[in-house]
């Protein structure tokens, strides 16, 4: 028995938890991905049509669970360039930067952590 956990039985369904990591940076990355592919916003750097359809295909791989940590790093890598240029124009920690960061530590944690449950990864 753990003494500091305040509900030691949910440590069950550990993998719950990259299970909704892994949908819910899926789904994000769908949404903003799509905005990028009708041509929402700029139409150049990292709001052109093909960063956008990469986005798309990441985040397909990440919502089924299929090569989820190749998914998750590839997604680190870019996040990383973005959080990179940002830090670039001097505007590190604005709210758009702290959003990049948030992204980037969930794709990190599924890198470690691995798809959890209900993911074809598991089949595989």
């Amino acid at each position: 028995m753990h003494p500091f956990l305040l509900f030691p039985s949910l440590l069950a369904y550990e993998q719950i938890a990259p299970f909704i990591i892994r949908v819910v940076l899926g789904f994000t990355l769908l949404y903003f991905g799509l905005r990028k592919m009708r041509g929402e916003g700029q139409s150049s750097g990292s709001n052109s049509y093909r960063y956008g359809l990469i986005e798309v295909i990441i985040a397909i791989f990440l919502i089924v669970g299929l090569y989820t940590q190749l998914a998750a790093l590839i997604n680190a890598i870019i996040l990383i360039f973005k959080i990179g240029f940002k830090i670039n124009e001097k505007k590190f920690l604005t709210d758009g930067v702290n959003y990049y960061v948030l992204l980037l530590a969930m794709a990190i944690a599924l890198l470690f952590m691995g798809p959890g449950v209900l993911s074809f990864d598991l089949i595989l």
